[in-house]
C-alpha cells in the first residue's frame, strides 16, 4: 500500500504540538511497517532526519502552505495532483487540514476546535478560512483521530459527525521527560532561577494560553506570600501577545518572572522537570501535552477545569477556573504551603501518566487508518 502523509509541520527545530504528534506518531507507524510505502508532502525543503526509512520518498510540494490562499492552493490543487501522481491509496493528514478535491480516503486527524470556541483570539483571514472548511473537511473525512474524548464530542455534536467515526488517540510525552536527580535540580534552578524555586509555564503564547491572568495570579500570589519563588515562562510569542508584553516589562515582581524563549527538548525537560509545579491555566485545549510532560517528570500541575485538561490531568493536578486570577493565585499559594498535597498529587502523577505513551497514539492512529481502508 501506498500512504501520503502531510508532513508540512515537520520543522527542524521548530516542532509544537501538532509538529511532534506528526514526528512521534509516523516514526513508529514507519518503522513498524515496512511493508508500506510512505510518501511524505512537505511544503518547503526538508531536513533529513524526518525521514525515518527506506520506504519513505519525501516530496517538496508548492507553494508554501502558510496562508489561507496558500492553504486553498496546496490542498485543493497541488495535493489532488499529487495524490494522482504517486498513485495513492490512503492519505494522513494530521493538522486538520484536508483536500475536498480528492476521491482518495483520507485519515484526517483534528486535535481540537479553539476557534470555534475563541475566534476572537485568531487574526480574520485564518479564522474565516477554519469556519468555513473545518465542517466541510470533517463530513468529507473517510475517517478522523482527536487527541480527547472531550475533542470527539465536541467534533461530534458541533458537525454533526457521527461519533462512530471518530476514534481518540490521545498525544504523548516524550521520554526525555522524566524525574530529575535532587542534584539535577539544582543545576536547573541555579541556572534559570538563581536557585529559587518556580512555577512553570510551556507553550506557543497567544491569547488562548491566557499568559495574562496567569501574570497577575502570580503578582497576587507574591503579595500574599513572602517568597522567592519565580516564573518561568517557555515559549515563542505567537500571534495577539500585545497584552502580555505591555504586562511584562509594567508588572509588579516582574524581576521574579523569567522569559526564556523557545527551547528545544532536550532543555525544556530539564526547565519542566526542575520545577516546584506547572501551572497551565489556558482558556481551551483538545489535549495539553504540557501537563502530561509534567506529570513525566513527577511535576504537580495548576491546570484549567475547562475542556479536556481535566481529563489529561485526572488527580494529578489542581483545577482552576482559568478566567479568574484570584483562583489560580489561591491555588498556587495552598500548594506552596502544603508539601504533603504536593507529595500526594506527585504520587497521583507517576499513576495517570500511564494512561498515556506515544506508542499506544501511533497504534491507534495506525488502526483509524486502516479502519479508513476497509
Amino acid at each position: 500500500m501506498r500512504i501520503a502523509v502531510n508532513t508540512r509541520l515537520l520543522l527542524k527545530g521548530k516542532l509544537e504540538g501538532i509538529g511532534w504528534f506528526t514526528f512521534q506518531t509516523l516514526k513508529k507507524i514507519v518503522l513498524d511497517h515496512p511493508e508500506h510505502e510512505f510518501v511524505f508532502f512537505f511544503d518547503r525543503p526538508y531536513d533529513s532526519s524526518f525521514i525515518f526509512a527506506s520506504n519513505v520518498t519525501p516530496v517538496v510540494v508548492h507553494p508554501q502552505a502558510r496562508h489561507p490562499v496558500l492553504f486553498y492552493l496546496w490542498f485543493e490543487w497541488s495535493i489532488p495532483f499529487m495524490l494522482r501522481k504517486y498513485k495513492i491509496d490512503l492519505f494522513l493528514s494530521p493538522d486538520s487540514y484536508m483536500s475536498l478535491s480528492t476521491k482518495v480516503p483520507t485519515c484526517l486527524v483534528v486535535h481540537d476546535l479553539a476557534f470555534e470556541h475563541y475566534p476572537e483570539h485568531y487574526v480574520l483571514s485564518h479564522r474565516l478560512y477554519w469556519r468555513h472548511y473545518s465542517p466541510l473537511f470533517a463530513r468529507k473525512a473517510t475517517r478522523i483521530a482527536t487527541v480527547s474524548t472531550f475533542s470527539k464530542e465536541d467534533i461530534s455534536n458541533r458537525y454533526g459527525v457521527a461519533a462512530s467515526n471518530i476514534d481518540v488517540v490521545y498525544n504523548g510525552a516524550h521520554a526525555e521527560y522524566k524525574p530529575l536527580s535532587f542534584e539535577e535540580r539544582i543545576e536547573v534552578k541555579q541556572k534559570y532561577t538563581d536557585g529559587c524555586e518556580y512555577f512553570v509555564f510551556a507553550g506557543a503564547i497567544h491569547p488562548r494560553k491566557n499568559i495574562v491572568n496567569l501574570l497577575k495570579a502570580f503578582v497576587m500570589f507574591k503579595k500574599h506570600q513572602k517568597t522567592n519563588m519565580k516564573l518561568v515562562i517557555v515559549g515563542r510569542p505567537a500571534w495577539k501577545y500585545d497584552e502580555v508584553e505591555e504586562m511584562r516589562t509594567q508588572m509588579q515582581f516582574k524581576d521574579d518572572v523569567k522569559w526564556v524563549g523557545y527551547m528545544n527538548i532536550d532543555e525544556l525537560c530539564k526547565v519542566i522537570g526542575g520545577a516546584y509545579a506547572l501551572v497551565y491555566a489556558s482558556l481551551f485545549e483538545g489535549f495539553g501535552i504540557p501537563i502530561l510532560e509534567a506529570m513525566q517528570c513527577g511535576v504537580p500541575g495548576i491546570v484549567s477545569n475547562t475542556s479536556s485538561m481535566p481529563e489529561v490531568a485526572g488527580d494529578a493536578a489542581l483545577l482552576v477556573d482559568p478566567t479568574d486570577p484570584a483562583d489560580i493565585a489561591e491555588k498556587m499559594h495552598l500548594l506552596y504551603k502544603d508539601e504533603a498535597l504536593r507529595a500526594r498529587l506527585i504520587t497521583n502523577a507517576h499513576v495517570q501518566v500511564q494512561k498515556f505513551s506515544w506508542d499506544a497514539t501511533a497504534d491507534k492512529l495506525w488502526s483509524c487508518m486502516m479502519k479508513c481502508i476497509k
